[in-house]
């Protein structure tokens, strides 16, 4: 099997995974956890939602200025976590890769699908910056409803897409007596892609 063929064998798995979570009932499949790094090595992780994924990479959305968009932009690699415990008897799915910005058409496409309220609420916060009260983000929220009234929302603009373009794709099956079962594909400086089993 050549590396172009174990690339793909890696998305159809994730894809059947994909399936198999909303068959199962998972709360929310689309929930990961993104792992990012500052540039002094100091780690951070949080869950967000996939948005789209395809051969291209795993995307989800922020705003540039939050914590995250500020470690992905100095540092352009990230790490995803799926863990759908319903799936079979527990499945995790790793991804590590470089991370990207989507193109401008595809973060307004993705921005004008979103509820009103949400496309507000991107306007109205300075995300991971310090909020004084609640009551003060409500007011903003109240004065960018008004200053958007009667029209549509704009994408704002330093709030878009990060795709995330595997290196590294690994699939951890639960075992009994935590004799787990683990595959990793992985992607050289070449492009070359292998695929090995790990121990658990």
């Amino acid at each position: 099997m050549n590396q172009t063929d174990l690339y793909a064998e890696a998305l159809a798995t994730f894809d059947q995974l994909f399936d198999e979570a909303l068959a199962a009932g998972e709360p929310d499949r689309t929930a990961m956890v993104v792992a990012t790094a500052s540039l002094d090595a100091c780690p951070s992780a949080r869950t967000v939602l996939l948005k789209a994924h395809d051969e291209r990479g795993f995307v989800f959305y922020t705003h540039l200025d939050g914590r995250k968009g500020r470690e992905l932009q100095a540092n352009h690699r990230a790490a995803l976590l799926f863990h759908w415990p319903r799936v079979r008897s527990g499945v995790q799915v790793r991804v590590e890769g470089g991370v990207e910005l989507v193109s401008d058409d595809e973060a307004d496409a993705y921005f004008a699908s979103r509820p009103r309220g949400s496309q507000v609420g991107a306007w109205a916060s300075d995300q991971s910056e310090t909020l004084e009260s609640r009551e003060a983000f409500e007011v903003r929220i109240a004065q960018v409803e008004q200053e958007f009234e009667g029209r549509d929302v704009p994408r704002p603009p330093r709030w878009t897409g990060l795709r995330v373009q595997p290196r590294s794709v690994e699939f951890w099956y639960a075992g009994d007596s935590r004799l787990h079962e683990r595959w990793l594909y992985e992607s050289d400086v070449a492009g070359v892609w292998t695929k090995r089993m790990l121990y658990p």
